[in-house]
């Protein structure tokens, strides 16, 4: 393991990289709690694309956001930049840094531009099995210098709330067809959390997401993850394909139902919440309705 942590002086400034993605951006949070709670002294900058910096807006253990720009990150003057994201973009950004440590993980492209490279997740935890999105980076803060330890759960943290508990959130659309249930299916799902759960159902989409195979259940198509983070903060339980808002509400530690079709769930199931998970690898049509309403119905559900 590296002891750059033990070389860090008392308030020294640490910038880390996660550009983006959503559900990628939401799984870095444990490795930044697991930094904050070592070395709380630390000051913590996200470099992170203007989409997804309200998903570190106000979480405590966050001091800084910069967006992605070599000037205003040097400005910033970090002692420490660690590359999470592991693009050519943010590589350049880690460099163009000058911090004194600039870390990446050994496996990335050019990772000889890095002079601390992190090994993979398995030799850090010591167990050669396929690990969680979270699990890799959390082993990114071990090989720094934090005890290895339990990997908590993501933190989302919003000072406003939808609206009073008694609804379900319910995310339809995925990145890529062969990651999109049928809509049909979360009609008859919406129908089940109304007449069974006693629940409302609100869908949930971001920009370009056609609302209309939902109508007439209230559906919110927003592109602002401020909305989103109200919104599932107070919900009952969320039920939709895998994506990002379901690792946002998993966040939020509210049960959690996902429909997995060519994902490998291992890496990317819901984190340290009540889940249920249904995998179909050959399509997502292999998911009936039936298994559906019965894993909604499993979950410990209050309207």
């Amino acid at each position: 393991m590296s002891k750059v942590l033990e070389r860090l002086p008392d308030g020294a400034r640490v910038a880390i990289v996660r550009l983006r993605s959503l559900g990628d951006c939401v799984l870095s949070t444990p490795s930044i709690h697991l930094l904050k709670q070592y070395r709380s002294d630390l000051r913590l900058a996200v470099v992170s694309e203007p989409p997804f910096i309200p998903l570190f807006e106000e979480n405590p253990d966050i001091d800084d956001i910069i967006v992605p720009s070599g000037p205003l990150l040097r400005r910033w003057k970090p002692t420490l930049a660690i590359n999470l994201h592991g693009g050519t973009r943010s590589l350049l950004l880690t460099t163009a840094s000058l911090a004194r440590y600039r870390v990446g993980f050994a496996h990335y492209r050019y990772s000889l531009a890095y002079n601390v490279r992190i090994p993979r997740a398995q030799q850090i935890l010591g167990e050669e099995r396929v690990v969680h999105t979270a699990e890799h980076a959390a082993s990114a803060m071990f090989h720094l210098g934090v005890p290895v330890s339990e990997i908590p759960r993501a933190r989302l943290f919003t000072s406003k709330r939808w609206r009073d508990e008694g609804y379900a959130v319910i995310h339809p659309y995925a990145s890529a067809a062969d990651k999109t249930w049928p809509a049909r299916r979360f009609l008859e799902v919406a129908e089940f959390l109304r007449r069974v759960l006693k629940l409302e159902p609100i869908f949930i989409g971001g920009p370009g997401d056609d609302p209309a195979p939902f109508q007439p259940w209230h559906v919110e198509i927003s592109t602002d993850l401020k909305k989103t983070k109200s919104l599932l903060a107070a919900a009952s339980v969320f039920f939709g394909n895998d994506s990002g808002p379901a690792h946002m509400a998993a966040a939020f530690g509210i049960p959690v139902a996902v429909l997995y079709g060519p994902s490998n769930p291992t890496i990317w199931a819901p984190w340290r919440t009540e889940a249920q998970v249904l995998h179909s690898p050959n399509g997502m049509e292999g998911i009936s309705t039936t298994q559906a309403v019965e894993a909604l119905a499993r979950l410990r559900v209050s309207a």
